[in-house]
């Protein structure tokens, strides 16, 4: 799909003392919308999730890529790091988000689907437990699923989870996150790969693992409304 076929634009999300800003692009006649979950020291800025926006964009998904975090939190966290392990927060912030989402009228009747980077996967998963009528499917690239402990057994949303063949400590995280999940779940291993998806081509089967994960999920989710002539 041409760029020229994508509005693209920055938005503001209310999160209560907060608003949060975004990107968000829509393609003509989309057929749900990803909302990106950044990880860790990450922003709607990330080279790798802008990459993977594009391919979903190209496949005729709408993105958003939030930033989970204010300037002022972000500058603490690159100190502390204590804002990208709070779990329970940036799981609250997407499911404000997902709430706004159905409140906009362009993305009122589109699937949802989640992206979570790093620790940002963690809190996805929550908020598709939390939101499980909601949240159609959920992908996590090197993610931290196992950060969203009690969570686990509750998410219903169909969840692929990517880590790289070699990022093992990752790998081990996911499969003892995966076992506590009832849910559908795929662990899918990128061979080679290191936690930041660098390696040629890494990136890129990502991208096409995540595109296909959403399309035979988010489509399904409102037919009246995606599928309608």
């Amino acid at each position: 799909m041409p760029a020229s076929d994508v509005s693209e634009r920055t938005v503001s999300v209310p999160a209560g003392h907060l608003t949060l800003e975004g990107t968000l692009g829509i393609p003509a006649n989309p057929t749900g919308i990803v909302l990106f979950a950044h990880g860790s020291g990450s922003s709607r800025f990330s080279p790798r999730n802008r990459y993977v926006a594009t391919i979903l964009r190209q496949a005729g998904l709408a993105t958003l890529l939030l930033d989970l975090l204010s300037p002022t939190e972000e500058e603490i966290d690159e100190v502390t790091r204590q804002h990208r392990f709070d779990i329970g927060m940036l799981a609250d912030r997407l499911i404000l988000t997902i709430d706004w989402l159905r409140g906009q009228p362009e993305s009122a009747e589109l699937a949802i689907g989640l992206f979570g980077a790093s620790t940002g996967g963690g809190a996805a998963l929550v908020a598709a437990a939390e939101r499980p009528v909601q949240v159609a499917a959920v992908v996590s690239r090197g993610g931290r699923p196992d950060l969203a402990g009690e969570a686990l057994p509750s998410v219903q949303a169909p969840t692929l989870l990517i880590v790289g063949g070699e990022d093992g400590v990752v790998i081990d995280l996911n499969e003892r996150a995966r076992d506590h999940m009832r849910g559908e779940v795929r662990l899918e291993i990128v061979p080679g790969a290191t936690h930041l998806f660098e390696e040629p081509g890494a990136l890129e089967r990502v991208a096409d693992l995540a595109r296909d994960w959403f399309l035979q999920y988010l489509p399904s989710a409102h037919p009246a409304s995606t599928r309608s002539s």
